[in-house]
């Protein structure tokens, strides 16, 4: 592992201001937060179809280069190698920032690797990247309610109640995926995912 490479932080979403309060655009807003509290700008980037911001977690801390992919979720995974092979970034110092089904709404957890839940921004990076063996930062949104089509309930907007408390776990969310940059992610395991 090249200690000089950044970390990756790709906060997975839908570019367009229609999807922007979507369940499924959480990654985005992790990504705007973190980009917020180290004093970085997004912008396009040349290599590829999303925006990036860059800069330091703290002095001395880890390089970051915070991607917001800009192709729709289910084709993230191109924008991402393409940022990867520019700044030389290797798979595990990869941290995707993605909506969970399978987690209820408020819990936040970290894991490397495994299965993408039927999620096609995580689908979509592993099939680009070739290895499912990168961070995840997995945003719980809990299942749709009654027989709600999930398709339908991550593309809908966070209810009232959900959103009174959506601030504080999106600052939660950007902890996590700054302690998975400056512990690694069994320390952001043993600190977050019980809570």
């Amino acid at each position: 592992m090249e200690a000089t490479a950044p970390f990756l932080v790709v906060g997975l979403g839908n570019p367009g201001r229609e999807y922007a309060k979507n369940r499924h655009n959480v990654g985005f807003m992790v990504a705007d937060l973190i980009a917020e509290r180290i004093g970085a700008k997004f912008s396009r980037h040349r290599r590829a179809v999303g925006e990036v911001a860059e800069g330091r977690l703290g002095f001395g801390g880890p390089r970051l280069v915070l991607v917001k992919p800009l192709t729709y979720m289910n084709l993230s995974g191109g924008p991402v190698v393409a940022l990867a092979q520019f700044y030389k970034v290797p798979a595990e110092q990869i941290i995707a920032v993605h909506d969970e089904l399978d987690i209820p709404y408020g819990q936040i957890r970290a894991k490397v690797g495994g299965g993408e839940g039927g999620h096609n921004g995580l689908r979509s990076m592993s099939k680009s990247l070739g290895t499912k063996d990168y961070a995840r930062v997995r945003f719980g949104i809990g299942r749709p309610p009654g027989r709600q089509d999930p398709a339908d309930y991550v593309l809908s907007d966070f209810s009232a109640a959900e959103r009174k408390e959506l601030e504080f776990l999106v600052d939660r969310a950007a902890d996590v995926a700054e302690a998975v940059a400056t512990r690694g992610v069994e320390w952001a395991q043993n600190a977050y995912n019980g809570s």
